[in-house]
């Protein structure tokens, strides 16, 4: 049904780029599976509904595919135009969320508004890519040349970190650090300006790390979950048992049994390890290759749009590539004990509202950039 419904917007000259879109619906679809797998015990525990958490997520997929779908038709110049303030209500909302966001396990991240909860960093994410994709258009050359033009994103970035640490949210912080830096990369900055800096990231990095008890306790057990396996390192050391039961095949679809009350937050930041232990390694494996076509896709749309002489919208690719693949690779890593412990969910796979909604609204900006590539593509060939 996908390959179909990719199949038929691919049609006249390539409307648009089908795997992307098989990609996208795939990882929505397969999301909402296994969320529904993951989360009927809790749910049921909960609220005494087990299909809770599973028709709210349907509910968000649904919203978000509404809410994204007509923004194809948005022209690229009324984000560029909008980039500046766009920026500005990302940080209002930082500022905001402090104040009168709801508190859930230490952290202030959600605005309240009745029935759903707003991630003030996921909409803070999506504005600093737009901001930043148009101040490279404006200023690619003194990017290249200049240590000022090159340092002013990183200048802007420093409220915004600051907020998130306030929150806090360094997942978030750790992501948009890196698509800011990889975005300037990928528009010509010099090398060696990135060596500098990535000296600086990891000293302040260390600094910040051992700053408070809780976050040194966090990289220890990271080290060795096993030594303290029933406090510090019990969410990770019971995803590993995750991935140890799913062996090659799975156990099957809903038999996991880490997701019975053994594994934290297994519909959202952990539902990589219920795929890999029900679907096992070629499952997992199958999720990744997913991961990977949607960020080659976009990078490659961002490409296209660059040879055609199209800044603002090849800018715009990269950054939300960066972004899939940052937060992908960094969900992932954490569940398998690659990287410590972030509150970090997986694009388009992990339960939420917020991310959903703004993963949806960035694969439609990758698509409208696609659009207008393929139509300068047309025109150049008319004439």
């Amino acid at each position: 049904m996908i390959a179909g419904l990719s199949r038929r917007l691919s049609t006249a000259h390539q409307a648009c780029d089908g795997w992307l879109l098989i990609a996208t619906l795939s990882l929505l679809l397969l999301g909402w599976v296994m969320v529904t797998s993951a989360s009927t015990e809790i749910a049921t525990s909960l609220t005494g509904n087990p299909y809770y958490f599973s028709l709210r997520h349907g509910a968000f997929v649904v919203i978000s595919v509404l809410l994204a779908t007509p923004l194809i038709k948005v022209p690229l110049a009324w984000w560029r135009d909008n980039g500046g303030k766009l920026l500005i209500v990302g940080i209002l909302l930082l500022v905001v969320v402090l104040f009168i966001g709801s508190e859930v396990n230490g952290s202030r991240r959600w605005i309240p508004l009745g029935l759903v909860n707003v991630q003030a960093s996921e909409l803070a994410k999506l504005f600093l890519i737009v901001y930043l994709a148009g101040y490279l258009e404006r200023f690619l050359p003194g990017v290249r040349r200049h240590w000022w033009e090159f340092v002013k994103p990183l200048v802007i970035l420093v409220p915004v970190g600051i907020l998130l640490i306030l929150e806090p949210d360094y997942g978030a912080l750790v992501v948009m650090t890196g698509c800011v830096m990889g975005m300037l990369l990928l528009a010509g900055a010099p090398l060696m300006r990135f060596i500098l800096l990535m000296i600086a990231v990891v000293l302040l990095g260390a600094y910040v790390a051992v700053a408070e008890p809780y976050r040194l306790e966090r990289i220890t057990s990271f080290a060795n979950p096993w030594a303290d396996m029933y406090d510090s390192g019990y969410q990770l050391t019971q995803a590993l048992i995750a991935y140890g039961r799913g062996h090659w095949f799975g156990l099957g679809l809903g038999n996991s049994v880490q997701k019975l009350f053994y594994l934290p937050e297994a519909h959202t930041d952990f539902v990589f390890a219920v795929i890999a232990e029900e679907l096992g390694l070629v499952g997992a494996v199958a999720v990744i290759g997913l991961f990977a076509l949607l960020v080659y896709r976009a990078l490659a749309i961002g490409r296209r749009a660059e040879l055609a002489r199209l800044p603002f919208g090849a800018y715009l690719s990269y950054g939300i590539a960066l972004v899939f693949g940052a937060q992908a690779f960094i969900n992932i890593a954490v569940s398998t004990g690659m990287l410590p412990t972030k509150g970090l969910t997986l694009p388009l796979l992990s339960y939420g509202g917020s991310s959903l909604v703004v993963s949806c609204v960035m694969v439609a900006l990758l698509i409208r950039v696609d659009l207008d590539t393929r139509k300068r593509g047309r025109a150049s060939a008319a004439r």
